[in-house]
Parts: C-alpha cells; structure tokens; sequence
C-alpha cells in the first residue's frame, strides 16, 4: 500500500537523509507522529574483532516496504495519506556556496 518504487518497478532504496515523504491523517489532521510498521530486507559486513567484538562497517537497504500506518493521536489506519514535503527553498541565482 505505501511502498515506495523505483523505475521499472522495483523497489526504491531509501536513506534516512533522503526521505522527503510524510503522513497526514485525514481523520484527526495529524503530520507529525504514527506507529508505521516497515519490512526491510539488508546487507551487512560484519566484522568481528580476535576478542569476539562486532562491529557492522557496511549496511545497505536492499528493499523496504512500509506494510502499515497508523496515526498515533487518534489511532486510524485507513484515513492515513502519504504527502511529499515542502524541500528546502532554491538558492538565490548568482550566489555561490560561502
């Protein structure tokens, strides 16, 4: 229902820095808390030290599928709307970086 695609179909990769996507309950007016239940499928280079000590030094998405949202105020689920959030405003032609 709220999976996220790439061209051709297939499933988009998200990053938390480059989500732009929001929810709005149509119900209550809620934008800002939900309960959402995702499915991610990843990989990762596990590292383990000689003393027995993990440390994860890669980790990539390789799908996500947001299987449910639901408004944490008044607890509907079928009045949830994916939106797309306002970016960041365009910066004044002619001006560089600093």
């Amino acid at each position: 229902m709220f999976a996220r695609r790439a061209a051709g179909g297939r499933p988009a990769l998200p990053t938390l820095a480059g989500v732009t996507d929001g929810y709005r309950c149509g119900a209550c007016g809620n934008r800002t808390r939900f309960d959402v239940t995702v499915t991610r499928r990843t990989r990762s280079f596990h590292h383990y030290s000689l003393g027995g000590e993990l440390a994860v030094e890669e980790h990539e998405v390789l799908s996500e599928v947001v299987e449910a949202v639901a408004c944490r105020w008044c607890g509907h689920g079928a009045a949830v709307e994916a939106v797309t959030l306002p970016g960041p405003p365009p910066a004044p032609a002619g001006r560089g970086p600093g």
